[in-house]
């Protein structure tokens, strides 16, 4: 390979985990900063090995992303076990790559060090600013309901997404990086840095350097994250009216890490939570606004006493000396505590019949007359039949109604994919409706907005009661009760179970077989019951010796000099 065995005779070897791919635009400039994380290793006197993983690439990859993370997060966690590496620096930022890659680190438990992709620029079209999903579903429903033309579309479509980088709208990824920042395992700040920004090369370097440091010391996930720490990322989350999303993905990390993280704590903390980023899809900007109003620094230090500044992060700082005199320098887009741009509850968790264990809604981004309602149903039982008569003049709908899609949950769909935004009936777009209360046991895209109820647990396809509901059926949603009610009799709703045969499953052989038979519901995290950790008890506070400043000298502790490995292949 060309190497001398003085470039990594004692020196910590590094895994840099790439996602980088030709199909994943939102890594596009990952092959360049990979070459500047190498820089920093090799600055600090590392070794670095990069080491490429599945990619998850929102746009192209079916049935859903969604049914991939855990494929990723196995692939990393054997990557890392398997090879004999001393650390690794995690490179992601697509939806799922944040918590894929997340969760393999923590089960190996490797001092880890992450890299958000960043944020692409701001969209264009004929003079308006464009945020990408966002106003995807917006023009599209536009399209439907024959307010614009194609042509019109076709520019949307081309100036929409212009450059590397993660949707700049706080959809999933951004919401999932912040809330990595938060968690302590990024960089302070490197979070909210645009894509093609020169600080984003530079965190990259500093981010190699860390890592390095970081094996010296011997500081892992296990010594930064605790339930503390998951309070804060949850906070940031729905500060910023985050992703619906980030519900799924941070229950899975934080049982990788043997927190048992509930559904409730998010609803506890939506309670009393403002939300401070005025960023679309529930606000008015995107992300490099975010950037240049101060960032993520700044509106964790206005949250004040609603962030743990206690907690450790991989800087070797805690997470309050990170954010210390950070300022907010544009405050309509990173509003100050006096002037919220909402009180609370930027996500909401329902329980009722309908959903025994649980569902998700995202009141910020939702139409307020629909925040208790009452409507019939009309029923989808997947989304092939939604796909042909949605849009039909026969189908029994008004604005009132209750859009029920079922089978489109982890096993069902499979995979639990981005169905959750149902489309509304091009008859009622054009008599101008645009938000109606819709429910599934799928996702939505962080970017995507209405009154939809989310993530119904057990999921239709188990045999949970959304798989029992009829059209007409009466359903009730009241938001500030934390209520979702299917208004039939207890007895009939009995019947209705008895009488309930299961459908055919969706794999017969590879990785999804593997997923359908293991696969956790939503409430749970949808990660594989094989793969949870046992629940630990609460972290004590680092020792000292994880507090080392990079001025320190460095000490010999690396995994390499322990197992007395010097030959690296």
């Amino acid at each position: 390979m060309g190497y001398h065995a003085s470039d990594y005779m004692g020196k910590p070897v590094i895994a840099v985990v790439n996602t980088w791919s030709e199909i994943n635009s939102c890594h596009t400039h990952f092959k360049q900063r990979v070459e500047e994380v190498k820089r920093g290793i090799w600055q600090a006197g590392g070794f670095p090995v990069e080491m490429p993983v599945m990619t998850l690439a929102e746009p192209f990859q079916k049935p859903t992303t969604m049914l991939y993370r855990n494929f990723l997060a196995m692939e990393t966690e054997e990557l890392l076990k398997s090879y004999p590496f001393d650390g690794c620096v995690l490179m992601g930022g697509c939806d799922k790559t944040t918590p894929g890659l997340l969760m393999g680190a923590l089960s190996m438990n490797l001092p880890a060090i992450f890299l958000p992709a960043g944020p692409m620029l701001r969209g264009n079209w004929n003079g308006r600013t464009l945020g990408s999903g966002s106003d995807t579903w917006k023009y599209w429903a536009e399209l439907r309901a024959g307010k614009i033309t194609e042509e019109e579309w076709k520019g949307i479509e081309s100036g929409i997404a212009r450059s590397p980088g993660h949707c700049m709208t706080m959809g999933t990824a951004s919401t999932m990086t912040s809330a990595t920042e938060a968690l302590g395992l990024t960089l302070p700040g490197f979070s909210s840095i645009p894509a093609v920004d020169s600080r984003h090369a530079q965190f990259a370097s500093l981010t190699g350097q860390r890592i390095v440091e970081m094996v010296w010391t011997d500081l892992k996930p296990s010594d930064i994250l605790t339930a503390k720490s998951f309070d804060n990322a949850i906070t940031t989350v729905l500060s910023m009216s985050g992703s619906t999303n980030a519900i799924v993905h941070l229950v899975a990390v934080a049982r990788r890490a043997g927190i048992d993280l509930t559904t409730a704590r998010f609803d506890e903390l939506a309670r009393i939570t403002p939300v401070l980023g005025n960023l679309r899809p529930s606000g008015q900007y995107l992300m490099e606004d975010f950037f240049y109003a101060g960032g993520l620094r700044a509106l964790l230090a206005e949250l004040g006493e609603l962030i743990d500044g206690t907690q450790m992060t991989v800087n070797g700082s805690t997470l309050g000396a990170n954010i210390e005199g950070a300022e907010i320098f544009d405050d309509d887009v990173i509003r100050k505590r006096g002037n919220p741009l909402v009180a609370s509850d930027a996500l909401a968790v329902l329980t009722g019949n309908l959903a025994p264990d649980g569902a998700v809604i995202k009141p910020a981004a939702m139409e307020a007359h629909l925040l208790k309602h009452r409507g019939p149903a009309v029923v989808f039982r997947d989304y092939a039949d939604m796909a042909a008569r949605i849009d039909t003049e026969e189908l029994d709908v008004t604005a009132d109604s209750v859009i029920v899609l079922q089978h489109a949950g982890p096993i069902g769909a499979p995979g639990m994919p981005e169905w959750g935004q149902l489309p509304i009936p091009q008859k009622l777009l054009k008599q101008g409706v645009r938000d109606m209360l819709r429910i599934s046991d799928a996702r939505m895209s962080g970017t995507s907005y209405g009154a939809c109820v989310l993530h119904v647990a057990p999921e239709s396809f188990v045999g949970g009661p959304l798989a029992l509901v009829k059209d007409g059926d009466m359903i009730e949603l009241d938001v500030s009760a934390r209520r979702l009610h299917l208004d039939i009799s207890v007895l009939e709703l009995a019947a209705r179970k008895a009488a309930w045969m299961p459908p055919k499953r969706p794999f017969e052989r590879g990785f999804g077989v593997m997923h359908q038979l293991h696969v956790t519901q939503a409430n749970k995290g949808c990660d594989f019951d094989f793969l949870e950790e046992p629940v630990r008890p609460p972290a004590e506070s680092a020792p000292a010796s994880l507090q080392q400043t990079t001025q320190d000298a460095p000490q010999d502790t690396s995994q390499a000099a322990k197992r007395n490995e010097p030959e690296i292949h």
